[in-house]
């Protein structure tokens, strides 16, 4: 990324200040604004997350704020209540009260005198998705939105549940989120008080695991902040983004789709991170085009902005299997609208072991899997965040424990953008059960690439709001649908379903083994296939280089460390998914403090005893300057029996090595259909 230290407007920075809020709650603030804006007010732009302003986003902070500040906005960081240096306790994500903080922030930054009314509102992940959620809440000064990494749909598409299965990041992210609202402000921004705002939010932050759990199908808790309920509430432009190796691509597709307002979709190769970042690459000039977009709608520009595709994306290049990878070849492609009038459904018989031509004849044949537990062990994280390496490792070995249907050679080069489905005909032995469909580019040496992949709770089968059990031994008609994507999928290649009736530790596997069977004839693959098209990138405006304002300069005093290993005991038949990121100690001088983080999960399980799977994630969290250290350590343990889930969670914070808070959990929670 290039530093851009020359920017049409010379910026000033606020360190600190504080935003009232109209119980007396006051959000503590970074503000980077045009010197000019003293005499001349210009529009403001908000990020608010729960992620500390001061040093745990500081470093991103300061390469975007700045840059967009310089390009004549005030731009401001608050954290959101309970969480940095602003007061208050957080105990769930979007609730109500936290975007009735956002309406009070927004409406205080239109009102200074540095801003001239107008704001928008920007963020990634948690940002991303509350700047939606309060968009559609319609404050007044809000004009536009930036959204990466984002959810419309709190229950099917979000970390939590996929196809009402129980994803084993929503214990991850829990873990998360336990970690960080427990970490204290600093005494240095919030004097002596310090203390007693640590204990009310050790006290009372709360397990959200237990929230998270106790709503396993989609009910009036997925429902609130999920602006797929009502897209018509929107009624500001939106400038969506995610990458692939993302779990959250689809909410782009469904935004193009369902709103009736400006609107553009952008979706690139990149994980859980900005587009300028490139990881993996290639990294583009995201920061400018985000300036375009401001530039247009809070400032009424006519630039263009909106002459170009209304989403755009990068359709990847075919590429051997790996758990990393720093670029992702391939090239830009633009549609018009979506659904796009480029792309055709084409539907793809199952034939036994085999995907034929729409015009083949495929005769009826009933293939069965009982997939062991090992199959998911390869399968990545629902959300990459590219450290450790996660993504999907060669499908080869998942495949053994799975129903495989393969094309035929490909003879001509096969594009696809968008959402695969499959259509299953389909029985099991046990009244609670799933399939896991996957998609994959096979080289012809044998190496499998996971492409694309779907979930599907069969109980969940006619929809998440009210699950069945399925009558053992009867046939139903299925759809699971897979993330969206663009591939491309060269001659000399072959495209493959996979289908496994587990896929732990991706996703929690049913209460008992099930046996799977799968008919023929009846099931198929629906593709979404887009012709080649020779003259995608010549229509399109390139990309600029990466940049940014110079980042904040930090210092690694002790080294991080990065690990993803997967283990089977062939004595005792254990098996486990150990996965460790550890950020090391970074000293921000700038503010004499220190910081470390350090994240351990493990994911274990007995030879198919469905019932020995289990999760743990320990979380330590280390602030220190001088002679003062306060440290947090959380662990969550998560593990069933075929009725119940059971939660472990510890809690305890310490001030100097002295323990002065600790906290314990028990928690029976009944399994729902999952």
């Amino acid at each position: 990324m290039r530093e851009v230290t020359a920017l049409p407007w010379a910026v000033k920075e606020e360190e600190h200040l504080w935003i009232p809020m109209s119980d007396g709650t006051r959000l503590a603030a970074r503000l980077w604004r045009p010197v000019a804006s003293d005499d001349e007010p210009m529009p403001a732009v908000l990020e608010y997350i729960p992620y500390r302003k001061r040093d745990l986003t500081a470093v991103r902070d300061s390469i975007h704020h700045p840059y967009m500040a310089g390009h004549g906005y005030a731009c401001i960081r608050v954290d959101i209540r309970g969480t940095g240096e602003s007061e208050g306790v957080l105990t769930d994500e979007y609730l109500d009260l936290e975007h009735r903080d956002a309406e009070e922030v927004l409406a205080w930054l239109a009102d200074q005198p540095w801003c001239d009314g107008r704001t928008g509102m920007m963020g990634i992940s948690w940002g991303g998705f509350n700047s939606l959620q309060v968009a559609a809440r319609r404050p007044p000064s809000l004009r536009a939105i930036v959204i990466a990494s984002f959810t419309d749909d709190r229950y099917a598409d979000d970390m939590h549940y996929m196809g009402g299965c129980l994803l084993s990041d929503n214990l991850a992210e829990a873990s998360t989120m336990f970690a960080h609202t427990t970490c204290p402000p600093d005494p240095a921004l919030v004097g002596e008080r310090w203390r007693d705002m640590w204990k009310e939010r050790l006290e009372g932050s709360g397990l959200w695991l237990e929230n998270w759990l106790g709503h396993q199908r989609r009910d009036g808790y997925w429902r609130r902040a999920s602006v797929c309920e009502d897209y018509s509430a929107v009624q500001c432009p939106v400038f969506a983004v995610c990458g692939w190796a993302d779990g959250y691509s689809n909410a782009v597709f469904r935004l193009m789709e369902h709103l009736d307002v400006p609107r553009k979709g952008l979706i690139g190769p990149w994980s859980h991170r900005y587009p300028h970042l490139g990881e993996p690459g290639p990294a583009i000039g995201f920061l400018q085009e985000v300036v375009r977009w401001w530039d247009r709608w809070l400032k009424d520009e006519d630039n263009g902005v909106m002459d170009e595709p209304m989403l755009r994306t990068w359709m990847q290049d075919s590429v051997p299997p790996s758990t990393s990878y720093e670029e992702r070849p391939g090239r830009w492609v633009g549609e018009p609208s979506w659904p796009s009038p480029h792309v055709r459904r084409d539907a793809l018989p199952l034939a036994p072991h085999r995907i034929v031509r729409p015009a083949e004849e495929a005769p009826e044949e009933e293939l069965t899997i009982q997939s062991p537990l090992s199959v998911g062990q390869f399968a990545g994280k629902w959300c990459s965040y590219s450290a450790p390496p996660d993504l999907p490792y060669d499908q080869r070995e998942e495949d053994g424990g799975s129903l495989v249907f393969d094309t035929d050679v490909l003879t001509e080069r096969c594009e696809i953008l968008g959402g695969p489905v499959v259509e299953l005909d389909v029985a099991a032995s046990e009244p609670v059960a799933m399939v896991a469909a996957r998609l994959s580019d096979v080289a012809p040496d044998g190496r499998a690439t996971r492409v694309t992949y779907g979930l599907l709770n069969l109980t969940h089968r006619d929809g998440d709001d009210d699950p069945e059990p399925l009558e053992p031994g009867r046939r139903y008609r299925v759809r699971v649908r897979l993330n969206g994507v663009a591939q491309a999928f060269p001659p000399g290649h072959r495209i493959r379903l996979s289908l496994s009736s587990s896929y732990w530790p991706l996703a929690w596997p049913p209460p008992r083994q099930a046996r799977l069977s799968v008919f023929t004839g009846g099931s198929r693959l629906i593709l979404p296939v887009r012709p080649v098209a020779e003259s995608d990138e010549v229509s399109m405006r390139p990309f600029g280089e990466a940049e940014g304002a110079p980042p904040l300069r930090t210092e690694q005093v002790s080294p991080g460390d990065q690990q993803w290993r997967v283990t089977r005991d062939l004595v005792g038949y254990e098996s486990a998914l150990e996965v460790v990121k550890d950020g090391g100690v970074q000293r921000f001088d700038s503010i004499d403090l220190d910081v470390g983080r350090r994240v351990d999960q493990r994911y274990s399980w007995v030879a198919d005893d469905f019932t020995s799977a289990g999760g743990e994630v320990v979380s330590t969290m280390t602030f220190h300057r001088g002679d003062w250290e306060a440290r947090t350590v959380t662990r969550t343990v998560l593990t069933c029996t075929e009725d119940d889930f059971h939660v472990h969670a510890q809690l305890d914070g310490y001030e100097n090595d002295r323990r002065i808070h600790s906290d314990n959990w028990n928690l029976r929670i009944p399994r729902d259909h999952v």
